[in-house]
């Protein structure tokens, strides 16, 4: 080490500094230092250590991101179990919203019970689309301790949700009716008009009005707005002691060679004319074509074959020409993809006379039968038997029991007998020999009917469940609510239920 001493002169004290160690000192000094400094043992632990920790957030995060993915996958799971059950339930209770959501829910809880923990669970069910839909919504979150270090001054990556239900992961169980279902459909509705259906239910309301409301909800639920690749087709046959045509039709399925005016006694034409009078000797009636129809008679009168010689439909004569029956507002509608027509034709059915149900019957059939393309116009030709991806079905509603037939001559007799009419069989039994014939193999309509307010009459409600296709296909609605439900089970039923997300 350097020393500083004092060494007195004769006029002054100076500082006088020792000699400087060796150079071998320094330079030793020196590679020392360097030495130290090049020392690379302890940066691979310093390394590793930090790798480590980036390593256990990779790792932590890859648990995370497992333990989402299968909350994720478990919650949609549950979610489309949930709406489909609940879907199902809107087709077989006539629209029950109420026990449909909460199925949904019971669905959802009992699906998610082996589920990983998770936080903020507000997922729910609704009944939408005018009660065809059932759609799933709110959120649920799951948490992510891992992924939160990456962060641990926030709580952005705390929670992860496991859903995004405004979204891709939209859950709805749609009852598709055709266009949805890919299926085309083709329906008639035979509606009562008898005078009957003026009567009051225990609801309140008369039974025209009910029948109304409930028919054109069923026209809401499976009439689809694009008709562009499969089309919902329904046809309307307003019914009371005849069916009403419309001109084309009536000269294209009644014989025309029938004069005009006749005189009849005791069923018995005593003289005709197809001039614009007749005389009728005393004893005799004058009677006139009218613009409606009775019952088809002959070998073919329980089958569709094609109206033709031998096999035209009964013209109903009058003694003024004019329907007995049927209003001119009651005019059969053919088949139509057009809910606006629909909704007109059915607001201006009113009611008046008898009730010739197997007429009826024969023209519900008619209008979904290809050997009447002909005769109908062509947007409404029903397509052949067994065509691929089309359901035909008939709907048969009455409020009663079958009371009013035709005689040989198309005369209304007000009788529901068998014997005292063209056909013989009495009116209850032709509707059943239609409706057989209707659902046989090689035809295959799927017919559904509904009794309204006909209470205990055992003869109506041995026509109607015989009628429909199995027990499930008959409805006994006893009043206006309950008409409704019938319909509207009606259309869910022909509906066909999927997954749209």
């Amino acid at each position: 080490m350097s020393r500083i001493s004092l060494q007195r002169d004769h006029s002054a004290v100076t500082l006088k500094k020792e000699s400087p160690p060796p150079q071998g000192v320094v330079r030793q000094a020196l590679e020392s230092l360097g030495t130290f400094a090049a020392d690379t043992a302890g940066d691979i632990a310093m390394i590793f250590g930090l790798m480590a920790m980036v390593m256990f957030v990779l790792i932590g995060a890859a648990v995370d991101m497992g333990r989402w993915l299968n909350a994720r996958e478990q919650t949609l799971a549950a979610i489309d179990a949930a709406i489909l059950a609940a879907g199902r339930v809107l087709q077989t209770s006539g629209g029950d919203a109420t026990k449909a959501v909460a199925v949904a829910q019971k669905y959802y809880s009992e699906n998610t019970k082996t589920r990983l923990s998770v936080s903020n669970d507000t997922v729910h069910f609704t009944v939408t689309d005018a009660g065809t839909a059932v759609t799933a919504s709110g959120s649920a979150k799951i948490k992510t301790p891992f992924i939160g270090l990456l962060d641990p001054f926030s709580t952005k990556f705390k929670t992860m949700p496991l859903l995004n239900l405004a979204g891709a992961d939209d859950a709805k169980a749609v009852l598709a009716v055709g266009g949805n279902a890919e299926l085309n459909l083709e329906i008639s509705m035979m509606l009562d008009t008898s005078g009957s259906m003026d009567e009051h239910t225990s609801s309140g309301n008369k039974k025209y009005i009910d029948m109304r409301a409930a028919a054109k909800d069923l026209v809401d639920i499976v009439v689809w707005a694009d008709q562009s690749s499969y089309k919902s087709r329904i046809g309307i046959v307003p019914f009371s002691g005849d069916v009403r045509l419309p001109a084309s039709m009536l000269t294209a399925v009644t014989d025309q060679a029938l004069p005009k005016l006749r005189c009849i006694n005791n069923g018995v034409v005593t003289s005709s004319s197809n001039g614009n009078s007749l005389t009728c000797a005393n004893g005799s009636t004058l009677y006139k074509k009218s613009v409606c129809v009775a019952e088809r008679t002959g070998a073919n009168k329980y089958t569709d074959v094609a109206p033709g010689s031998g096999n035209y439909v009964m013209v109903n004569s009058t003694d003024d020409g004019s329907c007995e029956q049927a209003k001119s507002t009651d005019e059969v509608l053919p088949m139509t993809n057009n809910k606006d027509v629909l909704k007109a034709k059915i607001d201006t059915l009113s009611p008046e006379g008898y009730t010739a149900g197997e007429v009826g019957t024969a023209w519900a059939w008619y209008l979904l039968s290809p050997n009447w393309a002909s005769v109908l116009p062509t947007n409404s030709a029903p397509v052949p038997y067994g065509t691929a991806k089309t359901k035909k079905i008939a709907i048969i509603m009455t409020d009663g029991e079958y009371n009013s037939t035709h005689d040989v001559n198309g005369v209304k007799n007000g009788l529901s007998d068998a014997g005292a009419n063209a056909n013989v069989d009495s009116s209850p039994v032709q509707a059943k020999k239609l409706c057989e014939a209707m659902k046989g193999p090689t035809v295959g309509v799927e017919v559904y009917t509904i009794g309204f307010n006909v209470g205990g009459n055992p003869t109506a409600i041995d026509t109607l469940s015989k009628c429909a296709t199995d027990a499930a296909h008959f409805y006994n609605a006893a009043n206006g609510e309950q008409i409704k439900q019938a319909f509207r089970d009606i259309a869910l039923k022909v509906s066909s239920l999927h997954l749209s997300k």
